[in-house]
């Protein structure tokens, strides 16, 4: 592509949100990769089902439009014209599409590669939170005036349908297990256990199935008018009939229905019809709460807020929003990527109050998250890896500067104890003068670890190579980063004792295809899933990015999608993995919020059959990956 025909995209792309955010260097970047997609009236860009492509589409010129199959063909979702985006599912969750996309009319699109654009959104959080926003107001692009372009239309069929199919951003989450009460029982008794539970609402049911709906106003508005007694039975004032609604259900859908009926419960059946079992209810308290907890609500409370007491609550809310989204079961690529987000905001905000407290920094600095934090992969609460380095100074002025650093990590590490991230027990947190360095001293480091390999050196890179920027400044980081992969150049020695400690846990079927569980200790006879399955794909996708000379590519599961591209040949091991990693975190996800754990060690005699066939599956690929790390490292030779 030529220089002119680069500049004419960057004037076009220019004219639109998100881009008209970026520099024109950045949009010239962006724009020299884009490639010119023609696409004739009623051909497909793609369908629904179909896999995700490498890149998103902008329109040029001519219309594309957008439908699902569960609507009426003449009925589209959208239509995009001239600046509009779409084909963005896949930067948000790894998935299938699930709308299918066709020319209205004859069509010209510029694609942009993800990966030319993920490396922007790193140092554009403005872009980012347009994305994200896009998705959370259910609209193509927030900044317009009457919001227009619904990404999902209030008439999309909902039943039947998988929860993956829906829109993320506006899932509704209702409450589980509901109090129903027959309708013979008397207002007197509902009143009793209303109060009782602290609820409003109660459903009327007839062996399982709803009939009806009282709250605490159809009480006080039948009682307190004196036209009912307290003895009179709940059938003369229940609503009825009950409007049912499918556990997986669009958000639009909900407030669709309350408004059309002018109700404010809704009853939550297994197929969604009065027909069948109870097993939940959801309330308009519910939907203010999943508009006031969505991602881009709790990303905005974070700027705002200048409280640690802040803080914490919306800590709190991230919790309960990644466990009801892994009830809904939505994808975990999705739920980790939200956790990331929100959890790198939070530490941000955290040192931005600490440092407004310990006083303005004497030189400049970067904060860096390392071990599951640095890749991003933080679901639950977890103990606090992270480390410091700051500028050279001289040698007279580094005792009081490191002293400075010191004290800001100590503030920081508290705030973040507070939260729920606990201090670390090994104290690799930068409140630790180990790890809170110049960047000589921390390149110093680096070599040592890189020249001289051992099992401890092997457990600190194992730590200390997944560090990303959380905060300050991204030249010492990159600065680092250019030092480490410098050493890493064609050092075989460093990678067979890497690739050693990568397979140092096997895959944990016993000959028998039995579990290998624990044989002592706290967790007696319970499987270790960190340890023995998440942490051998985790080591392995460390290691071979490495020896490519990657870098930027610190996430697990982004390392693998890197390696596919690179390695077109080993794509089913890596594919395996992607999933696998995806499989197993669930399974710790789920067990730690249940728990209130760590969701390392699980239960296996608590586990369906079905569970454990997804674990033993989920370990074929851990057995896949060792056997390449052996053979392009020749550990069996090395060993």
């Amino acid at each position: 592509m030529g220089n002119v025909i680069v500049e004419r995209v960057a004037d076009f792309l220019k004219k639109y949100p998100p881009f008209e955010d970026l520099s024109f260097e950045d949009l010239k970047s962006i724009a020299s990769q884009v490639r010119v997609h023609y696409i004739p009236k009623r051909n497909f860009l793609f369908k629904e089902g179909d896999a995700a492509h490498t890149e998103f589409y902008v329109v040029q010129q001519g219309a594309v439009g957008l439908r699902s199959s569960q609507i009426h063909a003449a009925d589209w979702i959208d239509i995009c014209d001239e600046g509009d985006i779409l084909g963005l599912r896949p930067l948000f969750a790894d998935q299938t599409y699930a709308m299918e996309a066709l020319a209205r009319e004859e069509s010209v699109l510029y694609a942009i590669p993800f990966e030319a654009f993920k490396s922007l959104l790193q140092h554009n959080t403005s872009i980012m939170n347009f994305l994200l926003e896009s998705f959370a107001s259910n609209t193509r692009n927030p900044k317009a005036s009457d919001a227009k372009g619904k990404l999902m239309s209030t008439n999309y069929s909902l039943k039947n349908q998988d929860s993956t199919d829906l829109d993320f951003f506006q899932q509704a989450f209702y409450t589980r297990n509901p109090i129903c009460l027959s309708s013979a029982a008397t207002v007197q008794q509902a009143a009793k256990i209303m109060n009782s539970h602290k609820i409003s609402s109660l459903i009327i049911e007839d062996k399982h199935l709803p009939t009806g709906i009282v709250t605490d106003k159809d009480i006080r508005r039948w009682v307190a008018s004196g036209k009912m007694d307290k003895e009179d039975k709940l059938e003369n004032i229940m609503s009825s009939p009950v409007r049912c609604i499918p556990p997986q259900t669009h958000l639009a859908e909900v407030q669709s229905l309350l408004l059309q009926h002018k109700i404010g419960h809704l009853c939550v059946t297994k197929d969604g019809s009065d027909q069948s079992e109870i097993i939940g209810i959801l309330s308009e308290h519910d939907i203010m709460t999943a508009q006031a907890n969505n991602p881009v609500a709790l990303l905005k409370q974070i700027e705002r807020v200048t409280s640690l007491e802040s803080l914490i609550r919306i800590r709190e809310s991230l919790s309960r929003l990644l466990e009801a989204y892994l009830e809904t079961a939505l994808p975990m690529a999705y739920v980790m990527k939200i956790s990331r987000l929100i959890t790198q905001a939070l530490m941000y905000r955290v040192i931005e109050i600490s440092e407004v407290k310990v006083g303005k920094a004497p030189v400049k600095y970067a904060w860096l998250g390392i071990g599951s934090q640095g890749r991003g992969e933080q679901v639950l609460l977890t103990d606090q890896d992270h480390a410091l380095v700051f500028e050279d100074v001289e040698r007279d002025k580094l005792n009081d500067t490191q002293e400075y650093f010191l004290k800001l990590a100590k503030e920081v590490s508290k705030s973040l104890h507070q939260l729920g991230y606990v201090y670390c027990p090994a104290e690799m947190m930068a409140s630790n003068p180990d790890y809170c360095l110049s960047i000589s001293d921390w390149k110093r480091q680096f070599s040592r670890w890189i020249e001289h390999p051992s099992t401890k050196h092997m457990m600190m890179c194992s730590i200390f190579f997944d560090y990303s920027r959380v905060y300050g400044e991204d030249q010492l980081a990159e600065e680092l980063s250019q030092h480490i992969y410098k050493k890493l150049n064609n050092n075989q020695k460093f990678f067979a004792y890497l690739g050693e400690d990568a397979v140092k846990n096997p895959p944990p079927l016993g000959f028998f295809r039995q579990f290998i569980i624990e044989d002592d200790g706290e967790h007696k006879d319970e499987f270790d899933v960190k340890a023995r399955a998440i942490q051998p794909l985790v080591d392995a996708a460390r290691v071979l990015i490495l020896s490519e000379g990657i870098q930027g590519k610190n996430n697990t599961i982004e390392r693998f999608e890197k390696l596919i591209q690179l390695e077109p040949q080993n794509e089913e091991v890596y594919a395996g993995c992607i999933k696998s990693f995806h499989v197993l975190s669930k399974f710790r996800a789920i067990e730690g919020f249940k728990n209130q754990s760590s969701g390392r060690y699980l239960e296996l005699s608590k586990l369906t059959k079905s569970d454990k066939m997804k674990l033993k599956r989920a370990f074929k690929p851990i057995k896949d990956i060792q056997s390449l790390l052996k053979n392009r490292f020749q550990l069996t030779y090395f060993l």
